[in-house]
């Protein structure tokens, strides 16, 4: 009666005869990583400022020319910003002082290079203020509504830069006392 060889002879073996072959053992190959999916615009985004860095009150004063959403140096805020299209709508929203969304303001130019960066990888779209939130929307009550659990500003928290649903639009502009219908969808000027 013979006995087989073990796991391990039987693997020892395969190795030294493809290295007695001249070719190499074949190692386990890793699937392919697939590319991530393109960022298709919902007609509706998120933007964050700091209010003593930039404020939805400064926005608001530089008028019809609005101003350059700058100085986003993290790639998933800059590829969304690449998806933005001309006439989208976006919650201004003020992080670390306030917690709020304070306003909602239109994309007004497509993503191009950002003026304060040398390195050409970082783009920036230009936006202008279209209406203050009549009732501000905290993070609280964004949080602690179960319509919302799915939120990028929930579940993305630092992203400056944000795809957001139509679904959560119209919730977050009800819960501001906003009508969403008023603003629809943007003409670019």
């Amino acid at each position: 009666m013979t006995s087989k060889p073990s796991k391990k002879a039987a693997v020892k073996r395969r190795f030294v005869t493809a290295k007695s072959n001249g070719t190499a053992a074949s190692a386990p190959t890793k699937p392919a990583r697939k590319a991530p999916a393109p960022i298709v615009s919902s007609g509706f985004w998120l933007l964050k400022s700091e209010p003593d860095a930039f404020s939805w009150e400064q926005l608001k004063a530089k008028g019809a020319a609005g101003e350059e959403w700058s100085g986003v140096r993290n790639y998933l805020a800059r590829n969304n910003m690449r998806a933005m299209r001309i006439g989208d709508l976006g919650f201004f929203y003020h992080s670390n002082i306030g917690l709020e969304i304070v306003g909602v303001c239109e994309i007004s130019a497509l993503a191009h290079p950002d003026s304060t960066s040398d390195d050409p990888k970082w783009d920036c779209v230009d936006v202008r203020a279209v209406t203050d939130m009549p009732k501000p929307v905290t993070l609280a009550e964004v949080k602690s509504n179960p319509k919302l659990a799915h939120m990028s500003l929930v579940t993305s928290m630092r992203l400056s830069v944000q795809p957001v649903t139509a679904e959560e639009w119209a919730e977050v502009c009800r819960m501001g006392s906003l009508d969403p219908k008023k603003l629809g969808k943007r003409k670019p000027k």
